[in-house]
């Protein structure tokens, strides 16, 4: 490991949805930052969304005289990125929400030549393909050098790549960062130019081979850092491999202990956020989310939407804050995340067959992961899709999705009872949504599949652009905008 001085902050803060962050606290009462008196110290990892100072989970930590700790060619501060996954350790008080930092480390995920890629610009999502391993890439990967159009769009073996990512339970990586070089141009890694992580399968002690997600490893010339041991490789063992291919094969150079990550240790608090990856499970009472084991307990208290653990079905994007215990994560509070679209209308048509609204024009499917409430229900009750009828007004939030001509995938529906932006007068109430354009003809554009008229054209917007829509059926049956806004990507 390099051990480098942080001449000056780095901000970050927690990211929701699609690429996920964590942050861990522990107990205790060292000194913070001015001289107050800290109420918790430990550990915060996220990815970097600024520069200045850093900011995890509501503190401010000052990283003067913090260390930065990288072997992946990161050797100053000012080579960090937004994006890149930092491990933060440092103390803070609750209060002044003011802290110090102690120590900051920061380490690829994989790196190597980019052999494919995929990216549905209206969507925002697509997938990556180093090494042989597939890495999910949508709206919240931060892109350096490349833009996800220009990695899908040349040649294979075109770019070198650096991910920083959540690796899943199946093997497969959430990039939160990717940075992109020509494939001629320096390597990331002036030593080791490809790596790697995951779980050893088909371990050939003799032959000094094993494969990870498919790809042929051969350790006989490697070190091994971490209190690993060449003698302790085991099928199942999560390991890091850095080194060079060769005729398809990664030949280590190094390899370490994943299975030793030492981010969270026992009675850490702990803040996740992301999809859910695999379902709740009754048997366990367990979930996951960015490969992360969640126990729901009796004491676990459901928000924003959720009421018991039978919600937690894979794809909901939640938030979790707990207690880290013998490598599992115990929750204590869990509640709802939003999508990245959104939609307040009425419902002018009910698909009860298929589990699909009318929503303003908007075609909204419903599925398991949808959450359904009243706004001014308090007694807990579940609201049904049953439940819903014509002429509700509902404030949507899900995800856009492109197949079908357009649609809004639901991950929370809540009925207005007192809906005061609607009237009774036969489909003039006004409407709002939020999403990206997918198509532009003349005065016509499209959002979630809704195609909308404007007074005027659109010259300035283009597909995949996000806005913001006020909009009205008119008595000719058209939706009409009233007024629209770019979003700010920001």
């Amino acid at each position: 490991m390099k051990h480098k001085r942080l001449s000056s902050a780095i901000k970050f803060i927690l990211a929701g949805a699609a690429m996920g962050t964590l942050a861990a606290c522990g107990g205790g009462g060292a000194s913070g930052s001015g001289g107050s008196v800290s109420a918790s110290s430990g550990t915060s990892t996220g990815p970097v969304t600024g520069f200045g100072s850093v900011y995890v989970n509501g503190v401010r930590f000052d990283t003067d005289s913090a260390s930065l700790q990288s072997d992946d060619g990161i050797d100053r501060e000012d080579q960090l990125e937004k994006g890149m996954i930092l491990t933060v350790r440092g103390e803070w008080d609750d209060d002044d929400n003011e802290g110090r930092a102690s120590r900051v480390d920061y380490d690829d995920t994989l790196r190597g030549t980019l052999t494919a890629a995929s990216w549905d610009e209206v969507e925002r999502t697509g997938s990556l393909t180093v090494a042989g391993q597939t890495i999910a890439i949508d709206g919240r990967t931060v892109f350096k050098g490349a833009t996800p159009i220009e990695l899908r769009d040349q040649p294979a073996e075109t770019y070198k790549v650096r991910v920083s990512a959540w690796r899943l339970d199946d093997g497969s990586f959430r990039a939160s960062f990717v940075g992109a070089r020509l494939a001629g141009a320096d390597d990331f890694d002036d030593f080791n130019e490809v790596e790697l992580e995951g779980a050893i399968a088909n371990l050939d002690t003799q032959a000094q081979t094993f494969d990870i997600n498919g790809l042929s490893v051969r350790y006989d010339s490697a070190s091994f850092d971490d209190d690993l041991d060449r003698d302790d490789l085991a099928n199942g063992l999560v390991v890091e491999v850095e080194g060079f291919l060769e005729s398809g094969v990664l030949v280590a150079r190094e390899i370490d202990d994943e299975d030793d990550d030492d981010r969270f240790d026992d009675g850490d608090d702990v803040e996740l956020s992301g999809s859910i990856s695999s379902n709740y499970d009754p048997a366990t009472d367990r979930f996951a989310i960015n490969g992360v084991s969640i126990l729901v307990n009796s004491s676990t208290e459901f928000e924003d939407g959720l009421s018991q653990a039978s919600d937690l079905v894979q794809g909901l994007l939640v938030s979790v804050e707990g207690e880290f215990r013998n490598g599992v994560l115990v929750a204590e509070e869990i509640e709802a995340e939003e999508g990245d679209a959104e939609l307040e209308a009425s419902v002018s048509a009910i698909n009860r067959v298929d589990g699909e609204l009318t929503v303003g024009g908007v075609r909204v499917v419903v599925t398991s992961a949808t959450l359904l409430e009243d706004d001014d229900d308090d007694d807990g009750d579940r609201l049904r899709f049953a439940d819903l009828q014509l002429g509700d007004y509902l404030e949507v939030e899900g995800i856009q999705r492109s197949g079908d001509g357009g649609y809004l995938e639901a991950l929370k529906i809540e009925r207005d009872d007192d809906d005061d932006d609607g009237d009774d007068n036969g489909g003039t109430d006004d409407f709002e949504l939020d999403g990206r354009i997918s198509a532009i003809d003349g005065d016509r554009v499209t959002v979630l599949g809704l195609e909308l008229v404007g007074a005027s054209g659109f010259s300035g917007l283009a597909v995949g652009v996000e806005v913001e829509v006020e909009y009205s059926l008119s008595v000719g049956g058209d939706y009409v905008i009233a007024e629209l806004e770019v979003e700010d990507d920001d």
